[in-house]
């Protein structure tokens, strides 16, 4: 069915970025989809295209014209599980990589959350969780290790005020390029949609939200790092960006430059970074340490999750000795 959506920019709205303009004017669809309307110029301010960060004036006469989506359901899948604890309130789950964890348009299927309905029968779903029942947070389809979701509506509120508050502790493992020469550091940088690509986030100024990274070094081996890294927010990729804003990105990390020949420093390297890509088939990043607060008991859980087979292989090749110029 195909929808218009008409209005004309009032004083008090002034100054609002017009993909937030839209949003806040009740246009019914999602930020990354209604960003997709402007990008393909199916949006128009005074009878012209615009940009999503457009400022909106008083008195614009703003037109969009798209077609609504039907409704869709998450069916259960039987689909095997790692399932680390379980009770009436929670599960926690060690996630596989190439999951993806919840169901979107165009990917209804297969997810985690897929095969936790199966599991469980069923999960609580919030006023926005339509498709999202029992997440509280998510690993990228790449990133692996571990989540927990909730299985009443009442751990879904509680435990969702918790990471609201940073109580959860989430602390990860993963390889980056280059020595950080630092033990420790804290990275605190903004992270928002990157304005050259949408399906990108950056460290940016413009409509971020603030985002904190904690890493520690664990083990050196010139070519890369081991690192320990705890998040203190909870943002869209932050780790993966964090560390590419900081000169050291995750190894084999495609989308923010983890496979990038630029990323090797000597050319006596060129040879231990293509094994190590072979390796690493995707980023190496995993959700090592999961914490938090039982919804029910208050009582503090805490969860570890060893490193999976390719990182403890691509680490087994590292500390060879064989990724070092003058030792191979």
């Amino acid at each position: 069915m195909n929808r218009t959506f008409e209005r004309v920019v009032s004083g008090r709205m002034q100054g609002r970025r017009l993909d937030l303009y839209l949003l806040a004017s009740g246009i019914g669809i999602s930020r990354n989809r209604t960003v997709k309307l402007i990008d393909q110029n199916l949006v128009l301010v005074n009878t012209k295209p615009a940009k999503p960060s457009y400022k909106v004036k008083c008195n614009d006469h703003i037109t969009a014209s798209f077609e609504t989506e039907e409704p869709f359901t998450v069916d259960p899948e039987p689909i095997p599980l790692s399932i680390v604890y379980e009770d009436a309130e929670v599960v926690v789950v060690d996630k596989r990589a190439g999951m993806v964890v919840h169901p979107a348009r165009g990917h209804s299927h297969h997810t985690l959350v897929n095969a936790l309905l199966h599991h469980c029968r069923n999960l609580p779903a919030g006023a926005n969780s339509k498709i999202r029942p029992g997440v509280l947070h998510r690993l990228d389809k790449d990133t692996t290790g571990l989540l927990v979701f909730a299985k009443t509506d009442d751990s879904l509120t509680n435990l969702g005020k918790q990471v609201e508050a940073r109580k959860f502790t989430r602390e990860y493992r993963a390889v980056v390029w280059g020595d950080l020469g630092l033990e420790t550091g804290t990275i605190d940088a903004p992270v928002g949609r990157s304005s050259l690509d949408r399906k990108r986030m950056a460290v940016t100024p413009f409509a971020s939200r603030m985002a904190i990274t904690r890493f520690e070094t664990l083990e050196r081996f010139g070519i890369a790092t081991l690192v320990k890294v705890r998040l203190l927010t909870g943002r869209t990729h932050q780790i993966r960006v964090h560390m590419t804003h900081y000169g050291h990105p995750v190894v084999g990390d495609a989308e923010y430059g983890g496979r990038s020949r630029e990323v090797v420093r000597r050319q006596g390297e060129v040879p231990a970074f293509e094994r190590m890509l072979e390796i690493m088939k995707r980023q190496a990043l995993h959700a090592a340490v999961l914490g938090f607060w039982h919804p029910r008991t208050g009582k503090y859980l805490e969860f570890s999750s060893p490193l999976p087979e390719d990182m403890e292989l691509l680490l087994k090749f590292l500390r060879s000795g064989r990724a070092r110029p003058d030792l191979g």
